[in-house]
């Protein structure tokens, strides 16, 4: 589950383990040294549910990679991939750089494209997912 540290994807993380699904928590989140991911685990784990926590960028290839390489690792397969990482650019248009933009872009849409990509040929192998 891609940003789900906090906000919304937190929210989505905590409810699908209390119906007893073993969550992926990821966000590139690190304030004060310790990952949101990892906060997150650790309430789901005391909730007697059963996580792991993973700090990859899903903007990139190779972290969205590494992402579904630690659901198989953990779990076995991945049977859901929620699409949750998002950030947006505070300002009007013509404040806005085209570095800013871009970023927003690589991780609003690249990211979800890079999740499904290597998120669905894994639950292909199983039997299938959503």
């Amino acid at each position: 589950m891609t940003g789900s540290g906090a906000g919304i994807g937190r929210a989505e993380a905590l409810l699908f383990a209390a119906q007893g699904a073993r969550d992926v928590v990821n966000d590139i989140a690190i304030p004060d040294g310790t990952p949101l991911a990892s906060l997150v685990v650790e309430q789901i784990r005391a909730a007697g549910g059963d996580a792991v926590a993973n700090t990859d960028d899903v903007s990139e290839f190779q972290g969205a990679e590494r992402l579904v390489k630690t659901a198989l690792d953990a779990f076995g397969g991945v049977d859901i991939l929620v699409n949750n990482a998002g950030i947006i650019a505070l300002g009007n248009i013509c404040d806005t750089t085209l570095e800013s933009w871009r970023l927003v872009n690589s991780v609003n849409s690249d990211g979800v494209f890079l999740g499904c990509k290597h998120a669905i040929p894994a639950m292909t192998k199983s039997g299938g997912g959503s």
